[in-house]
């Protein structure tokens, strides 16, 4: 009786991969992008694109920290 549960404890991790993993990728290419758009603005050598990549992933790991990260602990 307890397989059914197991299952769903593993579909459930499944899911919360599944879900900061695309929320890593999205911030990553949402952050590139604005980068690359004031890049081609400005028209200066990729600079800002960089720069989107790591404020994207810095921002994607925020917003998965939100989400996850606090626990439940109690320990601050």
């Amino acid at each position: 009786m307890t397989a059914p549960h197991q299952r769903s404890d593993v579909g459930a991790g499944l899911g919360a991969g599944w879900e900061i993993t695309s929320t890593m990728i999205g911030g990553i290419a949402a952050g590139g992008g604005l980068g690359f758009a004031v890049d081609w603005l400005l028209g200066t050598p990729h600079a800002f694109t960089a720069v989107g990549f790591i404020a994207g992933a810095a921002g994607a790991v925020y917003v998965i920290w939100l989400r996850y990260g606090k626990g439940e602990g109690g320990g601050g």
